[in-house]
């Protein structure tokens, strides 16, 4: 009998209250439905081998609990993002424009698409450390999940699980997953529009394959909303997935490209418009720019100035050197002191994976599905790679996330399909070649940091040539000393791979989300001792790094937990001086120069701070001449001394924040609260 007909008799007996469910042939039908939930939840899809959905809900919760266990010992972490969180719970408008304030003085340098999410949590759940970073942890699980989607539809769950694996366990993508830069958001959109291309390629004979289209360009466009041109990165290897893959005619391949570049122009377009059309005197100058233009940011100093260097930007000289943060530019860029321990661990092994991948469907159709996933992820970790190497402008070490999925994904495949030939010759040379060359890099990464355990480089050399050696026998010869003997070695191969290809990745990955990151120069990993090339626990400066906030004493363990002195980290706003604050009426209750010194008055009083001259003081807002209306008007209270020459971290001689630090001097007495200089705006001196 079905539910329905047992419903059916159930309420037809007269005069009497219904049988509880329990009791009918409906209620035990539902139960025995439910009951299968939880196995079929467990068993995963039909055809599936036992292991995978076990294995991958292990994966999911093994990430959850990575990221999210004691999140809280962060804190604020990057103080200048999370003041803009801050100031996007208290306004609308500043969580709108991503603003560095309640009143909407100036915004972030970025677009605000990670604050917007950032913010509404804190909207929610009430603004704290919690609050902000726990959107950013379930992202990086959410992003896992995805890439293992992704992977898993063309090469299987035994690929999408490796992959999968290693972006957990990436070290930079566990710094980056429990911080509050953009990253995540960033990150999260790109594995998501590589998700949507997989499935457009798929239903390309259909009208649903120029919609999945469109939505891989909508989800470019809020990369671009997240971390501007950086989300272009992976633009030519999507299209080039759907030109050379797609089983569709090439009229309709290039429907679906044009139906993706739409959304992505409008899903971007809307912003950009609204900001430039928004009247600029009533909405926050745009951080980073020189015109108070959107579009001035996009093409100048998070465009043509990552890529080229120049003025805010870094380089320009110096031998092909961009900054101190990411090292010298060059093809060797992604292994050095500054990106080595981020990123490159199974770089090598990629690449092996790559080529070899790409030999072995040398003879298959265009629409392969393997060469086609190559293509995909492979083409993600050049171009991004590459791109990478060669800025000549600011680069930072935790850009590499971006770079992760693309070469987890080429790994995962390329790796899937050289073990599915691992019978052929050149497979059994090309699996131990990536061991060893995996195991041996690893070991050249540990002795980086020899004092963070030192055995470890020794069990991961150790276990890259046991395992590389067993590679190069013969399939034929295990066979050969019997049954037995192939099932004994396998594990100890497997086990050998782990260890020699992944040992020092995971160590440093464990090490990374065990250590609380503060400050707006952060790395992964223990510290090298480099002095420059932005390694972790290298000492540079950079913006803001030479300089304490305002109000606050040097940080703490500013990037590495004691490792770092770039940027300002959670440190402690006095208590008189954050009273002091508190009680101001005005519209900003203090004003001091760069947001660098601004975050951590906002965050320790709640109160809006005026950024003079944006992130590093450079920024040409406000003038001499406005600042002056301003205090005229009452609407700054307070002007508190920042650390440096008067005009701040970055200003400069010349710099409005120089300009206007000399004409408070001048016109106000200063007075010492908490060990802070500050001056009275309310009150000019004699």
């Amino acid at each position: 009998m079905t539910v329905r007909d047992g419903l059916t008799t159930a309420f037809r007996v007269p005069r009497r209250a219904p049988a509880p469910a329990s009791f009918t042939r409906a209620g035990r039908h539902t139960r025995r439905t439910a009951a299968r939930r939880l196995p079929a939840l467990w068993r995963g899809r039909v055809g599936d081998p036992r292991w995978v959905r076990p294995a991958l809900l292990a994966l999911l919760i093994g990430t959850a609990v990575l990221y999210l266990w004691d999140l809280g010992a962060t804190g604020y972490a990057n103080t200048y993002y999370a003041a803009a969180v801050q100031a996007g719970t208290q306004s609308w408008r500043a969580w709108l424009f991503g603003s560095m304030d309640a009143s909407n003085f100036i915004t972030v340098d970025k677009p605000p698409a990670a604050l917007w999410v950032m913010g509404l949590s804190g909207r929610i759940f009430g603004f704290n450390a919690w609050s902000m970073l726990a959107p950013q942890a379930l992202m990086g699980v959410a992003t896992v999940g995805l890439l293992y989607a992704t992977v898993r539809r063309w090469s299987g769950p035994g690929a999408g699980l490796l992959a999968g694996a290693a972006l957990a366990l990436t070290p930079v993508a566990v710094l980056m997953f429990r911080f509050n830069n953009p990253d995540a958001l960033l990150v999260l959109c790109l594995v998501a529009a590589a998700y949507a291309v997989v499935r457009a390629v798929d239903a390309a004979a259909t009208r649903a394959g120029v919609w999945w289209t469109a939505l891989a360009g909508a989800l470019i466009g809020l990369g671009f909303l997240t971390k501007m041109l950086q989300a272009f990165l992976v633009l030519p290897a999507l299209a080039a997935v759907i030109l050379l893959a797609s089983a569709a005619p090439l009229r309709r391949r290039l429907v679906q490209l044009a139906a993706g570049a739409g959304a992505l122009v409008a899903s971007v377009g809307w912003y950009v418009l609204l900001v430039d059309l928004w009247p600029s005197d009533a909405r926050p100058y745009i951080g980073g720019s020189t015109d108070n233009t959107l579009l001035d940011l996009v093409l100048g100093y998070n465009g043509l100035g990552r890529l080229l260097g120049g003025e805010g930007n870094g380089g320009g000289g110096g031998g092909g050197s961009s900054t101190g943060f990411g090292g010298t530019a060059g093809i060797g860029r992604m292994f050095n002191s500054a990106f080595g321990g981020q990123i490159s661990w199974l770089l090598p092994a990629a690449l092996v994976a790559l080529v070899a991948g790409l030999w072995l469907t040398r003879r298959e159709p265009r629409t392969d599905r393997t060469r086609a996933a190559l293509v995909l992820w492979g083409g993600w970790m050049i171009v991004t790679g590459l791109v990478f190497s060669v800025m000549g402008g600011t680069i930072h070490p935790y850009y590499a996330v971006a770079l992760a999925p693309g070469l987890v994904g080429t790994l995962g495949v390329g790796g899937r399909e050289v073990w599915r030939r691992r019978d052929h010759p050149a497979a059994g040379v090309a699996l131990a070649l990536t061991v060893a060359a995996t195991a041996g890099w690893s070991v050249v990464l540990l002795r980086r940091t020899p004092e963070f355990l030192p055995w470890l480089r020794w069990v991961v050399a150790v276990a890259g040539i046991v395992a590389a050696v067993a590679l190069l026998v013969p399939a034929g010869t295990w066979q050969r000393l019997g049954r037995d003997a192939g099932r004994r070695v396998l594990p100890v191969v497997l086990l050998g791979a782990l260890l020699g290809g992944a040992g020092g990745s995971v160590a440093y990955a464990v090490q990374t989300a065990a250590t609380a990151h503060q400050g707006s120069i952060v790395g992964a990993g223990p510290a090298t001792g480099s002095a420059m090339g932005g390694g972790p626990g290298g000492g540079q400066g950079g913006p803001g790094g030479g300089q304490p906030p305002a109000g606050q004493a040097p940080p703490d363990g500013g990037g590495q937990g004691g490792g770092q002195g770039g940027g300002p980290g959670e440190a402690a706003t006095s208590s008189e001086l954050t009273t002091l604050l508190t009680a101001a009426d005005s519209r900003w209750a203090a004003a001091t120069v760069s947001a660098q010194s601004a975050s951590g008055l906002e965050l320790a009083s709640g109160t809006a701070v005026m950024a003079i001259g944006g992130f590093t003081g450079s920024d040409a807002a406000p003038s001499l001449a406005q600042f002056q209306a301003y205090v005229a008007a009452g609407d700054v209270h307070w002007f508190v001394a920042s650390g440096g020459q008067g005009g701040g971290p970055g200003g400069g001689e010349d710099s409005v924040g120089t300009q206007i630090s000399e004409w408070v001097a001048a016109h106000y007495s200063a007075t010492d609260v908490g060990g802070t200089t500050v001056y009275d705006l309310t009150q000019p001196s004699s």
